[in-house]
């Protein structure tokens, strides 16, 4: 069945402009800096590379840092958007969050290749998740100052667009600049890993620059005097983050289902690119450079993808495209699990398929939540959307390092990932596209 229309009548600020469209969108292109470069396919791969110790030993430490971080992202960020709505300083605190990542990132240029600098990176690595999670809360509350009921979810799906054609540039940067040659930019080599800390700053500065439009361009948030509340308490805020729960389950059952299922199979879709370089290294054998053109490929298929499948979106609601997008990558996923010992041919086939299915599933499940959102609930649903999936990032992590860790193989994490996707799935199914009235 067809979503129905978001209601015209709800609570919205006033009509956006194509620039701030743009604006918000070229964080998300700054942001590939963070989500391709440091954690999925050149620093997470770089730490977990021989230089630092045994592979599958690092990986598993990898996975359990992560989950660190998840956990502690799970206790702050519910109140973390929640606290900037109240205070009036979303944007300032995207801008405060951000720079974070940015210092952190530069940090990552003095984490030589040696074992004895392999704490260090993995502090730095699960650091930077947290404090780039906080950002990403703000920063999706922001989606609906940029955009009306009719066009959030083509604002949605420009967004991730972005996202995965700044990986694309950032990474043909660095790749053709620093990792393929010998000698690199500025007289750059791999000794030392020089190649990939230069990489860092390169990632930093892309982040730090692309990052400044939304800040500059898109107008602080003012909640509406009908929604404003006191400012209270940090502990207290837990309180009224339990009420608003209470409420929206009183009066909004199925987006409360939704916002359980999506918290999940978004983790899972996570793990897939977070893991998605180290698998391909410490598995099927590809190197630095080779990753990273996997990863520009990877880009472009789900970048592609995202952008096409929105049609289909409107035209038979997201559900349906979050199902099929879910499916198709347990299908994958499993396949690049039973057929590891294939080479690297059967990660080039079914880890692009991987990548054919993560964008729709991401986009889309923010068009599903804006066309269930009852009327004048916008804000806090959506920042209720933010929080909950950041509540369980743990989740995807911790089931890769425990599969790596009971087997003791690396390839094994990949069941970890598809259980957390098999999980979100199964929670989707009976998620209705429409309200139910509740007495």
């Amino acid at each position: 069945m067809i979503e129905p229309a978001v209601s015209a009548d709800a609570v919205a600020p006033p009509t956006p402009t194509r620039g701030s469209v743009v604006a918000w969108a070229f964080w998300d292109w700054g942001s590939a800096a963070f989500n391709a470069v440091v954690t999925t396919f050149v620093f997470s791969v770089y730490i977990t590379g021989e230089a630092f110790g045994d592979e599958d030993v690092i990986s598993a430490q990898l996975g359990w840092a992560l989950a660190i971080a998840g956990l502690l992202i799970a206790v702050l960020a519910p109140i973390t958007g929640q606290r900037s709505d109240s205070s009036g300083r979303r944007k300032f605190w995207l801008g405060v969050n951000t720079l974070v990542v940015v210092v952190i990132t530069v940090a990552m240029f003095f984490v030589e290749a040696s074992p004895s600098y392999l704490l260090l990176g993995l502090f730095l690595l699960a650091a930077g998740n947290v404090f780039f999670e906080f950002a990403g809360v703000n920063y999706n509350a922001m989606l609906v100052q940029v955009s009306t009921p009719r066009s959030i979810g083509r604002v949605s799906g420009f967004g991730w667009g972005m996202g995965y054609l700044g990986g694309i540039v950032l990474l043909l940067i660095v790749y053709f600049g620093f990792i393929a040659p010998e000698v690199g930019l500025f007289g750059v080599t791999s000794e030392n890993g020089l190649a990939v800390r230069v990489t860092m700053l390169v990632a930093a500065a892309w982040f730090g620059l692309f990052a400044l439009p939304v800040l500059l361009r898109v107008p602080e948030y003012h909640a509406p005097a009908s929604v404003r509340r006191p400012k209270v308490g940090f502990f207290q805020s837990y309180v009224l983050l339990g009420r608003d729960v209470k409420r929206l389950w009183s009066t909004s059952r199925q987006t409360v289902y939704f916002l359980l299922a999506s918290a999940v199979f978004r983790d899972g879709l996570a793990g897939v690119f977070t893991f998605g370089g180290v698998l391909a290294a410490s598995v099927f054998g590809f190197s630095p450079g080779e990753v990273i053109i996997f990863a520009i490929a990877a880009n472009v298929v789900a970048g592609v993808a995202t952008m096409a499948v929105g049609a289909l979106d409107d035209r038979l609601g997201a559900k349906p495209v979050i199902v099929t997008a879910l499916v198709g990558l347990l299908v994958s996923g499993l396949i690049v699990f039973f057929l590891h010992d294939g080479g690297q041919i059967v990660f080039w086939t079914a880890g692009l398929a991987l990548c054919l299915f993560v964008g729709p599933a991401q986009s889309a499940s923010r068009t599903f939540l804006a066309r269930l959102i009852p009327a004048g609930r916008e804000g806090e649903v959506f920042g209720l959307y933010a929080t909950t999936g950041r509540a369980v990032s743990f989740l995807a992590p911790t089931a890769f390092a425990v599969c790596v860790s009971v087997f003791g193989a690396t390839y094994w994490g990949i069941l970890g990932i598809m259980l957390v996707l098999l999980v979100g799935l199964l929670l989707l199914l009976p998620v209705k596209a429409q309200q139910q009235q509740i007495s």
